[in-house]
């Protein structure tokens, strides 16, 4: 089977899903992430990384740290090209950079989309929801270009130069941040009388009603691959604060407390029973060429 991961920035694909997509690549099936931007705009948030070089050569920096996450989970890649939109900020908020990818007319990046779905033939595609997992600009506009390739991958008659049409047969939103998972960690933590990055977090997101396990159909599980996770996040040195929150509790804990990663089956053209433990769940009875 072929599995296809659509990313906002590099990084994206080593917080989300990453372990789930691990898993399946050493199973035997064909597993490749699409990074839509180059993440030039990114800021550096590990501060063993803040010394000169880095902001100034950031789109390559990001490069490499890209190419290290793809081997940790032996997964293939592919740039679309776009620019980093980076994360406005501020009030009112500034307006987003000329050129950026967000403000890419949408048919022509989701036919940038169409053209690498035609080429791979996934048979699953992984995307965010509708709120991005989280409302950077960027990630909106993947859940968009994402939503009208599935409607058009498979249409003759839309964007005939970018090859032979396909039709995906399951669409999922990936839930890579989910509270009780937090929790569980957080009190993992205090327990072993160590400190917790997570307190302030989980406070945010039950004020916000942030709880998205209600919308999750299918559970991974693939807590051999957390090493691989954790090598992943790691080789994004820029982004990935060590101290941080996705480095605080070692994978040990993460395996004992939490071994699946979670989705949300958005959009279907074959039959499966919920809830899931296989993204490839109703494809059994496909034919070999497909």
């Amino acid at each position: 089977m072929r599995l296809m991961a659509v990313h906002a920035h590099p990084d994206d694909e080593s917080s989300k899903g990453a372990a789930t997509m691990a898993r399946y690549a050493a199973e035997g099936h064909r597993v490749k992430v699409i990074t839509c931007t180059d993440g030039q705009r990114g800021d550096i948030l590990n501060p063993a990384m803040d010394r000169p070089g880095v902001l100034e050569n950031m789109m390559e920096v990001r490069r490499e740290e890209m190419a290290r996450a793809v081997a940790a989970l032996g997964i293939e890649h592919e740039w679309m090209g776009y620019q980093d939109s980076g994360l406005p900020q501020g009030d009112p908020l500034p307006p987003l950079p000329e050129g950026c990818f967000a403000l890419v007319d949408t048919r022509e990046a989701t036919t940038s989309l169409v053209a690498a779905i035609r080429e791979f033939r996934p048979h699953v595609i992984i995307t965010y929801d509708e709120n991005g997992g989280y409302p950077h600009p960027d990630h909106l506009k993947v859940h968009e270009i994402s939503m009208e390739a599935w409607d058009k991958a498979g249409d003759p008659e839309f964007a005939p130069e970018a090859g032979e049409p396909w039709t995906p047969l399951k669409l999922y939103y990936s839930h890579g941040f989910i509270l009780q998972r937090m929790m569980l960690l957080h009190d993992r933590l205090l327990e072993q009388g160590k400190p917790s990055p997570y307190g302030n977090m989980i406070k945010r997101w039950q004020e916000n009603e942030a709880d998205v396990m209600s919308r999750v159909t299918t559970r991974i599980e693939c807590s051999a691959y957390f090493p691989n996770r954790a090598e992943a996040l790691t080789a994004h040195a820029t982004q990935i604060d060590p101290a941080g929150a996705f480095l605080a509790s070692p994978v040990e804990d993460q395996q004992a407390v939490w071994p699946t990663e979670e989705f949300e089956l958005a959009r279907t053209r074959v039959t499966t029973h919920l809830p899931e433990d296989d993204l490839f769940a109703g494809l059994e009875q496909m034919e070999d060429d497909r």
